[in-house]
């Protein structure tokens, strides 16, 4: 499956929140699935950590993510804005929800998220849970 990975999935790791077991779970299977990351939820997270002075908890997280794992970092061009404006207010959705939904619908990946708000929308959303129960079992 090729999936966009939310930024809440990476940050219920970073952040050892409740559901960090789940979300560590689907990223173990990155053999099993083609994973994305929008540069919205890169610089999120960058910002995020920043601010906590975890430079260096960042600086691992691209070199495990995206230079080992092989993530794609993916994004929408300028002229997609239209498109996460329509989003925006179609869904009822917020900058970043809007930006993800738009990253996914463009690129007909399966958005992997913790947010309910996404499922508003006419794509949806899966937890980590649901993909992991989708798997065969090993």
């Amino acid at each position: 499956m090729k999936l966009l990975a939310d930024t809440n999935v990476f940050l219920e790791i970073l952040l050892e929140q409740e559901r960090a077991d789940e979300a560590r779970a689907l990223l173990q299977k990155a053999s099993e699935h083609e994973f994305f990351l929008s540069d919205f939820s890169l610089h999120s997270i960058g910002l995020l950590l920043f601010r906590r002075k975890r430079h260096m908890a960042f600086q691992q997280f691209v070199k495990d993510m995206l230079l080992d794992t092989g993530v794609t970092l993916i994004g929408v061009s300028p002229e997609d804005m239209t498109a996460v404006i329509n989003a925006a207010q179609r869904f009822n959705l917020d900058f970043d929800d809007a930006y993800q939904y738009t990253v996914a619908a463009k690129s007909g990946l399966i958005l992997v998220s913790f947010d309910g708000d996404f499922d508003r929308t006419d794509r949806g959303r899966k937890t980590p849970a649901e993909i992991l129960a989708a798997l065969p079992p090993a």
